[in-house]
C-alpha cells in the first residue's frame, strides 16, 4: 500500500456566486470523510479547497492506492438457537453463514462470547480493503448527493443524442470535466456523464493552453494559475482582489477607500477568475443623490465597490473587479461607466419625483396598503405604533416627547410608498429621514423616522435619539405583541417576521440605554391598541424575550449558571440585568459562596414542601442558640444588603450577605426546622422564608449551586 496526494476536480458552467464558498468547502469536506470513513486517508491529511466560478476542486494529502484489510467481527445468533443439544449446527445458523459467504466448515471456528445474559456466537472474518478507484467513486457520488446546492439543474449527457430514452444527471450546474489525480496517475472514475482526465479547462479567455495538463496533483494551482489564467483557490483570489482594491484606492488619492462589505467582497470572487481591478467614474451631478441609493444600486446591481473619501463620504468614483486583463483597459472602464449611469439616472429620477410630495400627504394612502391579513392595513398599523409610543414616551419624557414619537410613528412608514423604496426596499426609513428633512420637520424627528427600524442585525447601532428609540421599541412591541397573539410564532429555523431579531432588538434598546421600564407593563400595555384582532398572548411573548437574553448573555461570554440565577427571578428592568450578572460574577469569587448556595437552595427546598410560608418571626419562639444567632445576624446585615441593594449596588448587597455563612451553617446544624410543636415550626419556617427573600434579591442563588 502506498500514499500519494489526491487532486479531483469539477469542471462545470458558471456557478451561483452567493453559493460557491459554502459549495467549495462542503465538497472538499465531504469527500475528505467519505475517503476517511474508507480508511483511504487519516484523520491528519492536510485537506484543501478550491472553488472557482467554474469548478470545485480538493487537494488532499496521503491518500492510499489501496485501504487495509480489516477484521471484524459479526454476532450471528444465540448459541442455543445456533447449537443444538449435540453441538452440532443448526439449519438456522448454517443458512445465517451461507449469507455471509460461508459453509459448514466454518461452524468450528465460530467464536463463543458472552453478550449480556446469553452467550451469543460470532463469525470472524476479514475485509478487504476497498482500492482508490472504488472508493473515490463512492466518496465522489456521496459528495456530490449532499452538496448544499440552492437549486438543481437538470440536463442532457453531451454525449447522448437527441432521441426517446435520452439519459440526463442533475447538479447545480451542467459539467463538463472531471479530473482525478493520485500522484501523476489517473483515477478511473466516473460522475455525471464524466470520465476522469488529467486536464481541465482555463481561464475562458486567457488561457496561454487551453486544454490545461497537469503532471501531478500537487501541481494544480501553479499550473493553473500559469498555464490557465486562473487563481483557483478563493481565499487566494479574495486576498487579491482586497490587495488589488487598495492598490486602485491609492492611486486616486484623496485618502480614499473601498467600501468594505463581507457579502459583496464573497460574491465578487465568485465572479471573477483571475482578478483585475479598475478604476472608473461617474459624473458628479449625481452625488447630490443620498450617497446610500448611488452605494445600494452600484453593489447589488453591478457589484462595484464605491470610493469614500477619509469622512465617508460618497466620491464620483468607483472600482470594477474585472475577469480580464487587456492591455488597453479603456473599453472595459468606458463600458462600466456606460452601463452604470442610466442606474445613477434611475436613483436621481425617483429621489426628485419622491420629494414633490410630503411625508405628510401619503399617510392616508397607507390604509390601503395590506399588512397582513388578520392585524389590518399599514394604516392599522401605523395606529397602533403611535398608540404604544405614546404611553412609552409619556413614562420616559412627558408630553413633550410623546409628541415628537407621536409624529415620527405616524410617518415612519410612509417611505414605503416612494418610487426609491419601491426600487430599493433596503433603503426603507433611511430614506424617510431624507424625505423628513427635505418636508422641514426637525432633525429630532427625521433621526428617528430613519432609525425606527434599527438594530436591523446583530450588531447594529441603536437608534440616536429618544425619539427614535421610543418609535423603535413601539414598532417591534407592535410586531412581536401582534404576531404571537395571532398564533404566528417562530418555529425551528423558520422566522419569517424576523421576531427574534425584533425582541433582541427590544432587549439590546432596554439593557443598553437602561430604560426604566418594566418588560410586563410593556408587553400588557401594547396589548390594547389591537382591540380584539388579538389572544392575550404576553406570558408566551415575555418567556420568548427571557429566553433571547438568556441566549445573548451566553454569548457575551456569562455562564449558563450565572444568566439561569440572574433570569430565574424574571426581573422587570432589563436594563438592571447586567449589573445584576456582576454581582452574582463577583459573589461566586467569594469563599463563603458555595456553601451559601448550598444553604439556599436547601431552603427551597424546605419552603416548597410547606403551605403559604409568611415571612414572620416572633422572638418569643426563637429556643435554640443557633436560631437566635441567625436571627440577630440577619437583623444586622439584611438591613444593609437591601439598603444597597435599594441604591442598586447589587454587588455589594450580595457581599454583605456572606456575613450569614456561620450563623446558617450552624442553623441547620443544631436546629430541627420541621420541629414536632406547630408554632415552633411555623416560626423556623417563617425565618428561612424571612432569609431565603433577603438572598434572593439579586439573583436566585441557588442555581449557582454545581
Amino acid at each position: 500500500m502506498t500514499t500519494q496526494n489526491l487532486l479531483v476536480e469539477l469542471f462545470v458552467e458558471e456557478l451561483p456566486p452567493k453559493a460557491l464558498k459554502k459549495l467549495g468547502a462542503a465538497f472538499a469536506q465531504q469527500l475528505r470523510d467519505q475517503l476517511l470513513t474508507q480508511g483511504l486517508t487519516e484523520g491528519d491529511a492536510v485537506l484543501t479547497s478550491y472553488a472557482s466560478p467554474r469548478r470545485l476542486a480538493v487537494h488532499l494529502t496521503a491518500v492510499a492506492d489501496h485501504a487495509a484489510d480489516k477484521a471484524i467481527s459479526q454476532k450471528l445468533m444465540p448459541v442455543s438457537v445456533g447449537l443444538d443439544a449435540a453441538g452440532n449446527a443448526t439449519p438456522a445458523l448454517l443458512k445465517r453463514l451461507q449469507a455471509l459467504g460461508a459453509d459448514a466448515t466454518a461452524v468450528a471456528h465460530l467464536k463463543r462470547a458472552q453478550d449480556g445474559k446469553a452467550e451469543a456466537l460470532f463469525y470472524e472474518s476479514t475485509v478487504q480493503g476497498a482500492t482508490l478507484a472504488v472508493g473515490l467513486q463512492k466518496a465522489l457520488e456521496e459528495a456530490i448527493s449532499k452538496l448544499p446546492i440552492p437549486k438543481v439543474m437538470t440536463y442532457q449527457l453531451e454525449s447522448d443524442c437527441e432521441l426517446p430514452g435520452w439519459s440526463s444527471v442533475s447538479f447545480v450546474r451542467p459539467a463538463h470535466g472531471l479530473m482525478a489525480l493520485h500522484g501523476s496517475a489517473v483515477v478511473p472514475v466516473a460522475v455525471l456523464g464524466l470520465k476522469a482526465s488529467n486536464s481541465t479547462q482555463g481561464h475562458r479567455f486567457e488561457a496561454a493552453v487551453n486544454p490545461v495538463v497537469f503532471q501531478d496533483a500537487d501541481s494544480y494551482a501553479a499550473t493553473l494559475r500559469n498555464d490557465g489564467a486562473v487563481i483557483a483557490s478563493f481565499e487566494e483570489r479574495r486576498a487579491e482582489i482586497v490587495r488589488q482594491l487598495a492598490a486602485a484606492a491609492t492611486r486616486v488619492g484623496g485618502g480614499v477607500t473601498a467600501i468594505d462589505d463581507d457579502a459583496l467582497l464573497d460574491e465578487v470572487t465568485a465572479l471573477v477568475e483571475r482578478p483585475n481591478v479598475l478604476v472608473c467614474e461617474f459624473e458628479k451631478q449625481f452625488l447630490d443623490v443620498p450617497q446610500e441609493c448611488l452605494i445600494l444600486t452600484m453593489k447589488a446591481n453591478q457589484k462595484y465597490f464605491p470610493l469614500l473619501d477619509a469622512e465617508g463620504k460618497l466620491t464620483n468614483k468607483f472600482l470594477v473587479v474585472s475577469n480580464i486583463s487587456p492591455a488597453d483597459a479603456s473599453a472595459v472602464i468606458q463600458g462600466n461607466e456606460r452601463v452604470v449611469r442610466p442606474r445613477l439616472a434611475d436613483a436621481k429620477f425617483f429621489f426628485d419625483q419622491d420629494r414633490k410630495k410630503t411625508l405628510a400627504s401619503r399617510v392616508e394612502s397607507l390604509g390601503k396598503v395590506v399588512y397582513h391579513n388578520k392585524l389590518g392595513t399599514q394604516g392599522e398599523r401605523v395606529e397602533r405604533v403611535r398608540a404604544i409610543a405614546r404611553a412609552i414616551a409619556q413614562q420616559l419624557g412627558g408630553e413633550a416627547l410623546a409628541a415628537q414619537a407621536d409624529t415620527a410613528a405616524q410617518l415612519a412608514k410612509t417611505d414605503l410608498l416612494t418610487d426609491m423604496v419601491g426600487e430599493f426596499p433596503e433603503l426603507q426609513g433611511i430614506m424617510g429621514g431624507y424625505y423628513a428633512r427635505h418636508d422641514g420637520l426637525s432633525y429630532d424627528i427625521a433621526d428617528a423616522i430613519e432609525d425606527h427600524y434599527k438594530p436591523r442585525f446583530a450588531g447594529d447601532e441603536l437608534p440616536r435619539n429618544p425619539v427614535g428609540v421610543v418609535v423603535a421599541l413601539a414598532d417591534k412591541l407592535e410586531t412581536l405583541v401582534g404576531m404571537f397573539g395571532i398564533g404566528n410564532l417562530p418555529t425551528g429555523d423558520k422566522d419569517p417576521f424576523a421576531l427574534r431579531r425584533h425582541a433582541l432588538g427590544v432587549i439590546r434598546m432596554l439593557t443598553e440605554k437602561n430604560l426604566s421600564l418594566d418588560l410586563n407593563a410593556l408587553v400588557n400595555n401594547a396589548a390594547p391598541a389591537f382591540g380584539d384582532k388579538i389572544a392575550d398572548a404576553s406570558e408566551a411573548l415575555t418567556g420568548f424575550i427571557y429566553d433571547r437574553l438568556a441566549g445573548s448573555l451566553r454569548e457575551q461570554g456569562y455562564s449558563a449558571q450565572e444568566v439561569d440565577a440572574v433570569l430565574a427571578l424574571k426581573p422587570q428592568r432589563l436594563g438592571d440585568v447586567p449589573k445584576r450578572l456582576v454581582a452574582v460574577r463577583a459573589f461566586a469569587s467569594l469563599p463563603e459562596a458555595a456553601a451559601l448556595a448550598a444553604a439556599n437552595k436547601r431552603i427551597g427546598n424546605i419552603l416548597k414542601k410547606a403551605d403559604d410560608v409568611d415571612a414572620h418571626v416572633s422572638e418569643v419562639l426563637l429556643k435554640e442558640l443557633a436560631e437566635q444567632a441567625l436571627y440577630a445576624a440577619m437583623q444586622a446585615v439584611t438591613p444593609k444588603a437591601n439598603a444597597l441593594f435599594d441604591a442598586g449596588d447589587y454587588t455589594a448587597s450580595l457581599q454583605a450577605l456572606a456575613a450569614l455563612r456561620t450563623p446558617v451553617d450552624a442553623f441547620f446544624d443544631g436546629v430541627m426546622v420541621n420541629a414536632e410543636e406547630l408554632d415552633l415550626r411555623l416560626n423556623r419556617q417563617g425565618l428561612l422564608k424571612s432569609l431565603h427573600v433577603a438572598m434572593n434579591r439579586v439573583a436566585d442563588l441557588s442555581r449557582l449551586v454545581a
